[in-house]
């Protein structure tokens, strides 16, 4: 069921940084991976894209809420990708997930099909 596993989440007062990191448990089986992404939700709201990467470094993509906050990276020799967030604000606090797309990439949700069980962003005023 869960592909995936988050790290990095936490509390943090506005204006504070995050990282988060995401890579595959060792038991997973990912036969095609074309696209990395970060997704977030909040209670009674839709999972929403947040970031997204070709594997093979053709692109990424954000939201615009977060252009020039947050930055999407990936490491292929290790199979990690990150998200490093600068200048959180209150509405940043949701529930951070990781997901593989095998074919497309962007940030509609359908789009991907590995996820990882989240982990929890909450900034502060």
């Amino acid at each position: 069921q869960v592909h995936l596993m988050e790290s990095g989440g936490g509390s943090v007062q506005a204006g504070g940084s995050l990282r988060l990191s995401c890579a595959p448990l060792p038991s997973a089986h990912i036969p095609f991976n074309n696209c990395r992404a970060w997704f977030r939700q909040v209670p009674g709201k839709e999972r929403e894209g947040v970031a997204a990467i070709y594997r093979n470094g053709g692109g990424t993509y954000y939201r615009d809420s977060v252009k020039g906050r947050f930055t999407i990276s990936q490491d292929n020799v290790n199979n990690t990708w990150y998200l490093q967030m600068n200048d959180l604000k209150p509405e940043d606090t949701a529930m951070y997930f990781c997901a593989i797309s095998a074919f497309s990439c962007g940030l509609p949700r359908i789009e991907y099909n590995y996820w990882g069980q989240g982990t929890q962003v909450t900034v502060s005023s």
